[in-house]
């Protein structure tokens, strides 16, 4: 049975999806992009816009009763693939050993032109 996942802790919806759902034991969340709970956008470099998707992640997979220790495999869109390493220095201190998979791609335009969107699968305890 898929169950649908909201929290307040998180940036609403802003289209006709859902924060996350769940299937099982089996947690799928939309892409985060650097909203704040209330909907405003963070300004700033690719680091502060990374840290506010994996904290909106972490509310999201609170909510899902789960966290980063169980996710099994990201996909991180870029907007410039030149800021892999600010990204990935700012995932590596959410994430610890045994990390997840992960898919990294360049794409053209993210929504709100922000500079990175995470999603995540992970299983719940």
């Amino acid at each position: 049975m898929k169950d649908i996942v909201e929290t307040a802790n998180a940036p609403a919806a802003i289209g006709p999806y859902s924060q996350a759902t769940t299937f099982g034991n089996l947690v799928v969340t939309s892409g985060q992009i650097p909203l704040t709970p209330d909907g405003t956008l963070v300004e700033g470099g690719i680091e502060a816009q990374t840290r506010q998707v994996l904290d909106n992640l972490v509310a999201v997979l609170e909510a899902a009763g789960t966290d980063l220790s169980r996710v099994v495999k990201t996909t991180v869109f870029l907007a410039d693939m030149n800021e892999f390493a600010a990204m990935n220095a700012v995932y590596a201190e959410y994430f610890q050993a045994p990390y997840p998979a992960r898919s990294t791609v360049q794409v053209a335009r993210l929504p709100r032109d922000v500079r990175v969107e995470i999603e995540a699968l992970a299983e719940r305890h």
